[in-house]
């Protein structure tokens, strides 16, 4: 007998469960009876969520064949959906099954991951997303980050004492721009009303949400940053103390919040209740948003950047994201064979890495809001400069220069793709940058500050200076790639700094060496850090290991599956029949559906 079954951080919709034995009873979650199990695939206790009508069939769950591991990957004809957690994912198939169409599922998606992964994205964060139009053959850019706060300048920074921009706290709060964004790609490309893309949401937020194993060992690690702040505190450590895996944490104040904005529409967000709320808070603790700032906040529909890449169409972000790094790898590695180096030989692993070593330091040097860029993006991208960048690597040399290099990785950002029957998909990105953003929650709102204005410079001879009503440099990269002008690849991962590293190797898994999504997510990666090393998962071999060192490079060996090299979700899309076949990440709580 099928049933449904969720993990919480692991969930299977339709699937029976897989040799699984139900120790306990953990309790009553809102959506359901938790139960804490043995879960053969991930060998170790899960806790797991059986949905009500179905914890009769518990105890009498048939064994069930080796297919695909539910969750990582899916295959279908019509539809498939990839979101940072489960039950985004579930709500996503729902939409699409129920006849809404791409961008229906997304925003839907959007609204339950600012619920169910609560430090990393929410409606006080940001944005961007790619999205294919079946209809018009098209691609369409939307910039949903959010803009400086005009309270205060530069000089006024400065003689409050700051030599750059805090990591956290009321200054390094820019406008969220995340509820603005889904309400303007809703309403250009979706069919489905506001209310019923956010209902969902408010539903979880409403009835709590069941703690993962991932989502207990992510509060706890950031507990010290919680305690801070007295509100943060009181929502995320309950009982003074991080939830446990198996509980569920109640969220009726962002539940409320979430209510006001269905029924008032993003206008609550930027100019009613919710807003005013924001900014009387953040003046209150001297930050730099004014009611203005909030009214006067627009997304922005933008012209994607593209590069051809062995004869796919790669699709990015502009500035102020940082997509155009990877389109700069991308040249830069046309130029060699990669295949004929061999799948994470030492040779291949070196190449990449140097290419992303010049791409990220042109990203640094040049990325910000594009309104006060010094060098135009079509000159970043030109073929020829690209090309003679390309002679300056030698596949089997050794490891460049290092340098001591201030890094603070903040890989806190949650990933979507949705592709209809139609032809329509979206490659969609959101976040609050650090865990937690700026550690802020507006009281009784539930709403998690982001902290993207701590990209800020103060060098004043840097395009992504600080400078009210400016919009800092983004590290979210939302990635489509099309073959003969239909899509053929959506694929994205939060990992902040390391995102296009993660797209990059990703691609080339697909397109060069002929993996399943799947398998070019499980496939082994590096992750060039800024001072030089190479962080390398420990299943790359012991030889290549030892090359690289004999090369000169420091190389960080890093066993398990850790959060450091993203969480890659892909959707590879047949262009003919436009069956799909996707992939999500163990990496993160990352979790895939298609029919």
């Amino acid at each position: 007998m099928e049933h449904k079954r969720e993990h919480l951080g692991r969930s299977m919709v339709g699937k029976t469960i897989s040799h699984d034995k139900i120790i306990e009873k953990l309790g009553q979650g809102g959506m359901g009876e938790v139960y804490l199990a043995e879960d053969s695939l991930l060998d170790r206790k899960v806790a797991l969520r059986i949905l009500p009508e179905q914890v009769a069939c518990v105890q009498s769950t048939p064994p069930v064949s080796s297919a695909p591991e539910p969750g990582r990957d899916a295959e279908g004809r019509r539809g498939a959906v990839t979101a940072g957690h489960p039950l985004a994912a579930e709500a996503g198939l729902k939409v699409l099954q129920q006849g809404g169409n791409a961008m229906d599922a997304a925003i839907t998606m959007a609204g339950v991951l600012a619920v169910a992964r609560p430090h990393m994205n929410g409606v006080g964060g940001d944005m961007f997303l790619l999205y294919y139009d079946a209809e018009e053959a098209t691609v369409y850019g939307l910039n949903g980050s959010g803009r400086a706060g005009t309270a205060k300048t530069l000089a006024d920074l400065r003689q409050e004492g700051h030599d750059h921009m805090p990591g956290s706290g009321p200054l390094s709060v820019s406008v969220p721009g995340a509820v603005g964004g889904w309400a303007a790609a809703l309403e250009r490309f979706g069919n489905i009303s506001w209310a019923e893309a956010l209902t969902p949401a408010v539903e979880l937020a409403r009835t709590g949400l069941p703690v993962s194993e991932t989502l207990a060992r992510d509060l706890a690690g950031e507990e010290q940053k919680l305690r801070r702040e007295a509100e943060a505190a009181r929502i995320f450590l309950p009982d003074d103390a991080p939830p446990e895996p198996g509980s569920v944490l109640p969220m009726p104040d962002l539940a409320n919040t979430l209510e006001r904005i269905r029924s008032g529409g993003p206008d609550e967000f930027y100019h009613g209740e919710t807003g005013r709320r924001v900014v009387e808070f953040l003046q209150e603790r001297g930050g730099l948003l004014r009611t203005e700032d909030l009214e006067g906040y627009e997304p922005e529909w933008v012209e994607p950047i593209r590069s051809i890449y062995h004869g796919v169409e790669v699709l990015a972000m502009p500035p102020n994201s940082q997509g155009i790094a990877l389109l700069e790898e991308l040249a830069i590695l046309e130029h060699f064979d990669l295949e004929a180096l061999g799948h994470n030989s030492a040779d291949y692993l070196h190449t990449i890495s140097e290419a992303i070593r010049i791409a990220l330091n042109d990203r640094d040097e040049n990325v910000a809001d594009p309104d006060f860029m010094e060098v135009k993006v079509a000159d970043l991208l030109d073929l020829d400069r690209l090309a003679e960048l390309a002679l300056s690597v030698d596949t089997s040399g050794g490891a460049p220069q290092a340098f001591a290099a201030e890094f603070n990785d903040n890989p806190n950002t949650v990933y979507l793709i949705a592709a209809d029957q139609e032809g329509n998909v979206v490659s969609m990105i959101q976040s609050l940058f650090a865990p937690f953003g700026s550690g802020l929650v507006v009281p009784e709102t539930g709403i998690v500050l982001q902290n993207r204005g701590s990209l800020f410079r103060f060098d004043e001879s840097h395009p992504n200076v600080f400078a009210p009503g400016r919009r800092p440099y983004h590290t979210l990269a939302p990635v489509l790639a099309l073959r003969d002008g239909k899509p053929w690849l959506a694929l994205g991962t939060p990992g902040g700094d390391g995102q296009t590293q993660t797209h990059l190797q990703v691609l080339n898994n697909i397109l060069l060496f002929g993996m399943t999504p799947p398998e070019a997510i499980d496939a082994p990666r590096l992750r060039r850090m800024p001072d030089g090393t190479l962080a390398i998962e420990d299943r790359v071999s012991q030889e290549v290991l030892e090359e690289l060192r004999a090369r000169g490079y420091t190389v960080d060996v890093r066993s398990g599956w850790t959060a450091t090299f993203g969480g890659a979700q892909a959707v590879l899309i047949d262009e003919a029949t436009g069956a799909k076949r996707s992939g999500a990440d163990r990496r993160r709580e990352g979790y895939t559906l298609a029919y």
